[in-house]
């Protein structure tokens, strides 16, 4: 997939990161159909590339994002199309991503930017931050991101969030599990370089699989389960990143994996 549109996913790499940044501040990141189109071929191009360790989802202006583009939605309305069709894609190549991806929030984020927000495995946001589910308040349902969303949130607290539309700040968003930790402001940049630096400490392969392991669905009996995980654990333990990982740590030194600092 191509687009031939104007930027709209600003694209950085240093020491193994890649930061894609929402850059459409003029609709407060609305999740068009360029900009999705823009943001898978950015996932692509990261997955492909091995000096790519991390992803960081980041963004332009004080909102990370208001969801699907409505205006877009309602020119579309008659040909039976809608933004949010690509957005399914775009979730599903988010949480299936080989690769670590973190966001960055450091504004409101609302119905549709929850579902990028919940499909990342760590996420960072202000203690001013808000978010919303809004859909119904529009008439419409949080249908397609409950995919990633309702691995996040335990029952009760997506009913009162679903059914409500109600604003709700950083701090709660991590109680309810949304975000892994509101910061203050001033501290968030800290935090994602603090937990990037960590990320790109891991062997490739092993993030892979662990972000596997997170999401495996457990096998039928507790015998059936351990004979799986034992199989695994040894494959990772003959792999030569176990062998190259275990000497790194007896030379005390950092394994060959580590992205050089520039």
């Amino acid at each position: 997939m191509s687009s031939t549109s104007a930027p709209l996913i600003q694209v950085d790499t240093s020491a193994g990161v890649t930061t894609l940044t929402l850059d459409s501040p003029h609709n407060r990141n609305a999740l068009s159909t360029p900009l999705m189109s823009q943001l898978r071929d950015a996932l692509a191009a990261a997955a492909a590339d091995d000096a790519v360790r991390v992803v960081v989802l980041d963004h332009t202006g004080p909102v990370f994002s208001s969801g699907v583009d409505l205006k877009e939605t309602e020119a579309a309305r008659a040909a039976g199309t809608v933004p949010a069709a690509i957005l399914a894609d775009v979730l599903g190549e988010l949480w299936d991503f080989p690769k670590p991806v973190l966001a960055r929030v450091n504004g409101p984020a609302r119905a549709g930017g929850l579902g990028l927000i919940a499909a990342a495995d760590i996420v960072f946001c202000s203690t001013e931050a808000t978010f919303a589910f809004t859909e119904v308040r529009l008439g419409v349902i949080p249908a397609v991101i409950s995919a990633t969303v309702l691995r996040r949130l335990p029952p009760r607290a997506a009913s009162r969030l679903y059914l409500t539309g109600e604003v709700f700040d950083g701090v709660q968003a991590a109680q309810a599990g949304l975000v892994t930790e509101a910061v203050p402001p001033d501290e968030l940049d800290t935090v994602v370089a603090e937990t990037c630096a960590a990320l790109v400490r891991g062997a490739p392969q092993a993030l892979t699989g662990a972000k596997q392991l997170l999401r495996r669905q457990p096998a039928a009996t507790m015998s059936d389960e351990i004979a799986e995980l034992s199989a695994l654990s040894v494959g990772y333990f003959l792999s030569d990143d176990a062998r190259e990982g275990i000497a790194a740590f007896r030379e005390k030194r950092d394994p060959s994996w580590v992205p050089r600092q520039s």
